[in-house]
């Protein structure tokens, strides 16, 4: 049976590292469900429920980390505003044997994403692996 692995991704991280991280967790034959957040949003936008603009870019990033996985079945979505909650939403339709988080470095990381994988072990029972986005 393949290993079901959940990614979550909250920046445009490097896709050849995601793709190697999945393959080198899961194998070829892993089946893969994607999420991203929109949590690129500022805490006033989050108030005001004007969630379009991150809407957008996640799900960008969602079908730019699905393309870069080659060769693996995917599924990718947008997730919900807070990353943490889109984990928990996408684990009780996804099974998942492994959560790998893609994030940016907490130095740069928004204030939903900031210690998310840290945050993300503490809460879930599945393995987290954290992937930190490399800047050019």
């Amino acid at each position: 049976m393949p290993r079901r692995i959940l990614v979550v991704t909250t920046t445009d991280a490097s896709q050849a590292a995601v793709a190697e991280t999945v393959r080198e967790h899961a194998g070829e034959a892993a089946e893969v469900e994607i999420v991203a957040p929109a949590s690129k949003i500022s805490w006033l936008d989050r108030l005001a429920n004007a969630e379009d603009d991150a809407r957008a870019e996640a799900a960008d990033r969602a079908e730019a980390t699905s393309q870069a996985i080659a060769g693996v079945r995917t599924a990718a979505h947008v997730g919900d505003v807070d990353p943490l909650q889109a984990i928990e939403d996408a684990l009780r339709l996804y099974p998942a044997d492994e959560v790998v988080v893609v994030t940016d470095p907490d130095e740069e990381a928004s204030w939903l994403e900031s210690g998310l994988a840290a945050k993300a072990s503490e809460r879930f029972a599945v393995p987290v692996t954290h992937l930190v986005a490399a800047k050019p």
